[in-house]
């Protein structure tokens, strides 16, 4: 087992949950860490996550990724970094696997979508969509709304991207409620969350779109920087299946960013001098991240993918037949709430915001097919140009 960093979050030194109502009953030798794990793995906001959007929209494709594969592939790489760093594993891996719970149906179509309808509401913010989700939404307790996560858990999840300057409604009302220190730097464990999150999705999504065929061979080889991976293979598995070379590259690609990841953390860890997690979060900066030179390959890699695959023409169309249905279904539950479920016109309020807002956390929860036998039922059309693969 490896030996914990003095920058790594302790389990026995939490600053604990929302609600301190659950001390009485221990279920297993766990650390807080690993039971906010395991209540995002048995959250059914988890589960939903097998039919939402990654690239491609509602994919009847097997091997095509989806919100959950990708949520699995970002939490091996970010126990494989944490790990290598002495950070705590569990708490990595439980905000790997929880930062994308907030995403609507249809990935950023839908999010688009439901911000159009918020335009006069606060709009809508995904990841503040996922603390909402974690905090309010999922609640299968009895004496408190939402999976009453740890603070860390929450604090990563809130600003695993960096501090938040302006918080959207639904992140600024859940920090009034429960303060997350939005202003400054989250914990290592959030850091390695991201970078992992960018690592994943960079290097599968380029499976998928040449599995899809709107990427090709040739298109990768614009890169010079996978050019040169891929010449490398060639030489060193002469006549080996297209395929599976392909596949090698992507691999490659992988563990060429995992290590430059590790070798800059380390450094920026040795020149701040950094020696707690307090002083991680008041270093003013991200410690863990891409070099230099990485990254400007990792974001020209960004806008060829732009480029090639997330503005494909079919790939614009179907987030147009996307943004539409979400569209659609927000204008229908609005002028006639009885179109709602009845325990979700239960908890209805009167009045905007926080009626407008209600219908959206309805429409978020939704899958990618939910959403579209929604749609088909309530206008009896079958949007058939969504699924593009």
């Amino acid at each position: 087992m490896s030996m914990k960093s003095p920058f790594a979050c302790d389990p026995d030194q939490s600053r604990g949950r929302e609600f301190a109502l659950e001390g009485a009953i221990a279920r297993g030798p766990r650390s807080v860490f690993q039971r906010d794990r395991d209540r995002i793995i048995h959250s059914i906001s988890f589960r939903r996550l097998r039919h939402k959007t990654q690239v491609f929209v509602a994919p009847d494709g097997d091997h095509y990724r989806v919100r959950l594969t990708h949520s699995l592939e970002v939490a091996q790489i970010g126990r494989v970094i944490a790990r290598a760093l002495g950070l705590d594993e569990d708490l990595t891996e439980a905000l790997c696997l929880a930062h994308d719970i907030g995403h609507p149906p249809f990935g950023h179509a839908g999010e688009d979508a439901l911000q159009a309808a918020l335009a006069d509401h606060g709009g809508f913010d995904h990841n503040a969509n996922t603390l909402r989700v974690l905090m309010r939404l999922e609640s299968p307790y009895v004496e408190h709304d939402g999976l009453n996560l740890t603070w860390e858990m929450l604090e990563g999840l809130a600003k695993h991207n960096g501090p938040v300057r302006k918080a959207p409604w639904a992140l600024a009302e859940l920090d009034a409620a429960y303060p997350l220190d939005l202003s400054s730097h989250a914990s290592l464990e959030a850091q390695v969350a991201a970078i992992s999150d960018d690592i994943a999705y960079d290097n599968h999504d380029i499976d998928d779109g040449l599995r899809a065929g709107f990427l090709t061979l040739d298109h990768l080889l614009e890169l010079p920087s996978l050019a040169e991976q891929w010449y490398a293979i060639e030489a060193r598995f002469p006549g080996a299946p297209r395929d599976r070379c392909q596949r090698e590259l992507v691999r490659g690609q992988i563990g060429r960013m995992v290590n430059d990841v590790l070798a800059e953390t380390r450094a920026r860890l040795d020149d701040s001098g950094v020696a707690s997690v307090a002083e991680v979060r008041a270093a003013g900066r991200a410690l863990c991240g891409f070099s230099p030179a990485l990254q400007v390959e990792e974001r020209a890699l960004k806008r060829f993918m732009y480029t090639r695959l997330y503005l494909h023409p079919e790939q614009v169309a179907a987030a147009e037949m996307a943004r539409d249905v979400i569209a659609c279904l927000f204008a229908a539950y609005a002028a006639d709430p009885a179109l709602l479920p009845s325990t979700w016109q239960e908890r209805l309020p009167v009045a905007n915001p926080a009626r407008a807002r209600v219908i959206a956390d309805y429409i978020a929860g939704m899958t990618d097919r939910f959403a579209i036998e929604q749609y088909t039922r309530l206008t009896g059309e079958v949007p058939e140009g969504l699924r593009n693969v």
